[in-house]
């Protein structure tokens, strides 16, 4: 690995393009003085923008083009729109090429990721990809995963989406073991569709030294943080990420509107300030943006497209994380192991007793 982590963003990609891209890849660099960047777009918006972060512009690269993947096109479109060399494509090219470790847009996240499968391909061994949360919790924060690249699964699937996730989990919470759980509407072996309970024996039976496998677990072991991975399908994976997005904005508001609603309500949340500034930092989601595309042969981050630079600059900061720690060959080493685990034995093996 190189000295510095090289990061190709798509500075067109979100609600509001290089006015978020830029300062937020100028916070990342900050945290992160080891990276380059490779700014995607029409450097007539971008380079002004650099120009007022000289340590930025010191390591950057900027590549024009004028060609914008929109937030509502159709993957197909993009494609089409890729290959005229649009802003995403030409981010996520560049990874392929080896000019970048690492590629972060806030675009349109059905086309990022069929330009990502067409353009780079899946790892030996994987299928299908995945699309991972940082999902906040009572304990601090858990991975999950799929929440929306796959839809439907079978039990080889989620075994790939537990090697993965674990793999991940192994760099994000610095731990070698990391705890891993199947969702299912209930704990109980019996209960759940076959796929699952197909998937939970073969995890068993593995038991892989890179991941400790916990069982099932249910809804609201999310929240509690029961496991550092909870692996599901990409299905009920992106219902659960939207109910919990929505279910913190609800009591936000009702928390807003109990506040608000009399003189001694004011009056106790000014002496209670303290306690509602870390709470709103625990439930702040640009603390847990940045989904990574998990599967491919190459490292994708999926930035929220509303997010701000804050935001912004910490789904830079997954991506260089997961470049410098070795993501991929981690993924590839528990393939590995789990392929030699689960093999079936030697035809006539046992005729040469």
């Amino acid at each position: 690995m190189t000295n510095s982590v090289r990061i190709a963003l798509d500075a067109m990609g979100g609600d509001f393009g290089p006015s978020v891209v830029v300062p937020g890849a100028a916070r990342a660099r900050d945290r992160r003085p080891d990276t380059a960047y490779l700014f995607f777009g029409d450097e007539k918006q971008i380079r002004p923008l650099l120009d007022q972060h000289p340590k930025l512009a010191a390591v950057s690269e900027v590549r024009h083009t004028d060609v914008v993947v929109k937030n509502d096109d159709k993957p197909s479109q993009a494609l089409r729109a890729g290959r005229r060399g649009s802003s995403m494509w030409l981010a996520v090219e560049a990874v392929k090429k080896g000019e970048a470790d690492a590629a972060v847009s806030a675009g349109n996240t059905g086309a990022l990721m069929a330009m990502s499968k067409i353009c780079l391909h899946m790892l030996p061994g994987i299928e299908r990809p995945a699309l991972t949360a940082i999902w906040p919790t009572v304990r601090g924060e858990s991975i999950v995963l799929d929440v929306g690249a796959t839809i439907g699964a079978d039990a080889e699937h989620l075994v790939d989406l537990a090697i993965m996730g674990s793999a991940m989990a192994r760099i994000f919470f610095d731990i070698d073991r990391p705890t891993v759980g199947l969702l299912n509407v209930g704990t109980e072996e019996v209960k759940g569709l076959e796929e699952i309970k197909a998937a939970s024996r073969r995890l068993r039976e593995a038991n892989l030294p890179t991941l400790d496998y916990r069982g099932f677990v249910e809804g609201d072991d999310l929240g509690k943080g029961t496991v550092d991975v909870v692996v599901t399908e990409g299905f009920t994976g992106n219902i659960a990420l939207k109910t919990a997005e929505g279910t913190a904005r609800q009591i936000g508001q009702y928390m807003r509107d109990a506040l608000r609603s009399s003189f001694m309500s004011k009056l106790g949340a000014a002496l209670a300030s303290g306690a509602f500034k870390t709470l709103r930092e625990k439930i702040d989601p640009r603390r847990a943006n940045g989904g990574l595309f998990l599967g491919l042969d190459g490292v994708i981050i999926k930035s929220h497209g509303g997010m701000d630079s804050v935001g912004f600059a910490g789904a830079v900061e997954i991506g260089y994380e997961m470049v410098r720690h070795g993501l991929l060959e981690k993924i590839r080493e528990t393939i590995m192991l789990s392929s030699e685990e689960t093999a079936p034995p030697a035809a006539g093996g046992a005729g040469n007793i």
